[in-house]
């Protein structure tokens, strides 16, 4: 089992930067991949990044690559997402997930509440 909590969302201005982070409780977190999801009001849960569980590989939404950085501390049990260059439709509720690497949410077991970022123009 393990429980997430995200946090750092907010509201910033278009092109400005932020830090998403997400601190999970359990002893099993370095085996799992981490994912980081967002969901916006009338849309779907997207995809946006993961990690798999040693860090050595990384996936990201082609509409974020460039701008996002995914990491993780498995000594802490965190993983963040440091998110530059914002726009306005990088608004939303960002989630982050434990679970098997992929780009796919039904691989992923555990979630947390959720973030909101606000992007302004």
């Amino acid at each position: 089992q393990v429980q997430l909590v995200e946090s750092g969302g907010g509201l910033v201005q278009a092109e400005g930067s932020l830090r998403l982070s997400c601190a999970a409780s359990g002893r099993t977190f370095s085996t799992y991949a981490m994912g980081w999801f967002r969901q916006a009001p009338g849309n779907e849960r997207d995809f946006v990044a993961a990690i798999s569980s040693r860090g050595g590989t990384t996936y990201y939404a082609d509409s974020v690559k460039g701008r996002f950085t995914i990491s993780r501390d498995n000594a802490k049990n965190t993983v963040n997402l440091q998110m530059n260059s914002l726009k306005p439709e990088d608004t939303a509720v960002y989630y982050c997930a434990a679970g098997v690497l992929s780009i796919a949410r039904y691989t992923y077991s555990y979630w947390g509440q959720g973030t909101q970022v606000t992007v302004s123009s």
